[in-house]
C-alpha cells in the first residue's frame, strides 16, 4: 500500500489558498496592523471561498475536512506573508471542540458561523499564575441553581475584541470526589462581569491580546460544553488542533522569511556573483529548508493522527511538530534577516518585525521547554520533575 502525504485535492487546495494569500501579501497584512485594523476582507474571502471552515462538518457548512485540511489553508496564506492568527483559535480549537462535543443547540448556533466567518470565538486557557500548568487554573465555575457562575482571570488571550464570544476553561467542583475538573463554558462578549484589558505587547500582529476578569459571570445550562464530566478528554480535543495549527502558523512564517532570503541572494551581488553563490550564504538557507520541511512532515503526521481519532498519537506527535515547527520557524527567520544583512532590519523587506514574531511559535501556546518534560515522560519513560 502507498502512503500519500498530500492527496491531489490537497494539492489543489494548497495552490488556491497559495494564489488568495499572493493577491494580499504582506504589504496587505502590514497596513492593516499599521492602521489598528483587522484583515477583515481577507478573512472575509477566504470564508467565502471555504477555506475558513474546511475542517468542520459538512451537515453545518463546512468542509468536511479535519486539521490536515485547515492546517494547509493557514500555512500556505502564512507562506505568503499573511497569515490569520485567528484561524488557530475560531475554527481549529473552538469550532473542533463543539463539532466533537457540543449539543445539538450549540452546534446549530455556532458551526455555520463559524465555518461562514460571520462569527468568531476566542479560547481563553491561559492564566496569570497557572502558565503552561493547565492543572493549576483557578477560574472557578459553581452551580446556582440551574445556572452556573464563573469567577477567575486569563491573561494574553487572542481576538476577545473581535470574537462574538469566548471558550473558557473553568474548574467545577466533582459531586462525587470534591475535587476539581476542567469544564468549558461559551461565555458571550457582552456578558455582565466579563471584562477584557488590552496588553501592551512589543509583538505587533492584527489580533490583540488581552488579559480577562471573570466576576460572577452568570451562565446558563446551555453554556457548558459537552459532558461535565469529560472535561479533560475535551480540552485536549481543543489543545491538539492548536498546537497542530500552530507549527502551520510557524512553517509559513518560516517559508515566506526563507523565500525573501532567496530572492535576495540570487540578485545581490556584492563582488563578481550574486550571494547565494557562496557557501557560506547558500547552506544555512538549505539547511533552514530542510529544517521547515522536516518539521512539515511532523505536523502532518499529527494531523493524520488527530483526524484519524488517535487523541493519543496525535497527543505526542501534535507537542513534537509544534516544537520542530517553532525552532526551524526561528533558524530560519534570523538567517533571513542575516543574510540581508543592513537590509533585513528595514521597514521596506519587512523581515525585522518577525524576529519577534517568529519567538511566539517557541513560546505559545505552550513553551518548549513544556514539551520536552511531556516527551521526556511521556514517551521516554522519564521520572516526572514536577
Amino acid at each position: 500500500m502507498t502512503t500519500v502525504l498530500e492527496t491531489d485535492e490537497h494539492k489543489a487546495l494548497r495552490a488556491a489558498v497559495a494564489a488568495l494569500g499572493t493577491r494580499y501579501g504582506r504589504d496587505y497584512l502590514t497596513k492593516v496592523i499599521a492602521a489598528g485594523a483587522h484583515p477583515d476582507e481577507l478573512w472575509s474571502e477566504a470564508a467565502k471561498l471555504g477555506y475558513l471552515g474546511v475542517n468542520l462538518p459538512e451537515e453545518y457548512g463546512g468542509g468536511g475536512g479535519g486539521i490536515a485540511e485547515l492546517s494547509i489553508v493557514l500555512e500556505e496564506l502564512g507562506a505568503a506573508g499573511c497569515p490569520l492568527l485567528m484561524m488557530v483559535v475560531s475554527p481549529a480549537i473552538c469550532g473542533t471542540v463543539i463539532a466533537r462535543f457540543g449539543t445539538a443547540d450549540q452546534k446549530q448556533e455556532w458551526l455555520p458561523a463559524l465555518a461562514d466567518g460571520t462569527r468568531t470565538m476566542a479560547f481563553g486557557i491561559t492564566e496569570p499564575d497557572a502558565g503552561s500548568n493547565s492543572h493549576r487554573i483557578t477560574t472557578t465555575a459553581r452551580r446556582d441553581g440551574t445556572d452556573w457562575i464563573l469567577t477567575g482571570r486569563k491573561v494574553f488571550i487572542s481576538g476577545v475584541d473581535i470574537a462574538d464570544a469566548t471558550l473558557i476553561v473553568g474548574r467545577a467542583e466533582d459531586a462525587r470526589t470534591g475535587k476539581l475538573k476542567p469544564c468549558l463554558f461559551i461565555v458571550p462578549r457582552d456578558a455582565p462581569g466579563f471584562e477584557r484589558r488590552q496588553i501592551d505587547m512589543e509583538l505587533h500582529g492584527a489580533e490583540k491580546q488581552f488579559e480577562l476578569t471573570l466576576d460572577d459571570v452568570r451562565l446558563p445550562a446551555e453554556a457548558l460544553v459537552g459532558d461535565e464530566d469529560a472535561g479533560l478528554l475535551q480540552l485536549f480535543a481543543g489543545l491538539n488542533p492548536e498546537r497542530i495549527m500552530t507549527a502551520a502558523f510557524a512553517i509559513g512564517m518560516g517559508r515566506y522569511a526563507l523565500s525573501r532570503a532567496i530572492t535576495y541572494a540570487r540578485e545581490r551581488t556584492v563582488w563578481r556573483d550574486p550571494i547565494g553563490a557562496h557557501q557560506a550564504i547558500a547552506h544555512p538557507l538549505a539547511q533552514a529548508h530542510i529544517d521547515l520541511e522536516l518539521a512539515r512532515l511532523m505536523m502532518q503526521k499529527a494531523a493524520f493522527l488527530y483526524d484519524s481519532g488517535d487523541d493519543a498519537g496525535a497527543g505526542e506527535a501534535a507537542n513534537m511538530a509544534k516544537y520542530a515547527a517553532g525552532e526551524a520557524c526561528v533558524k530560519a527567520v534570523d538567517q533571513s534577516v542575516h543574510t540581508l544583512g543592513g537590509n533585513g532590519l528595514t521597514g521596506e523587506f519587512g523581515l525585522a518585525s518577525l524576529i519577534t514574531a517568529s519567538r511566539v511559535a517557541r513560546i505559545a501556546p505552550v513553551s518548549r521547554e513544556m514539551i520536552l518534560n511531556y516527551v521526556s515522560h511521556q514517551t521516554l519513560g522519564l521520572p516526572k520533575s514536577y
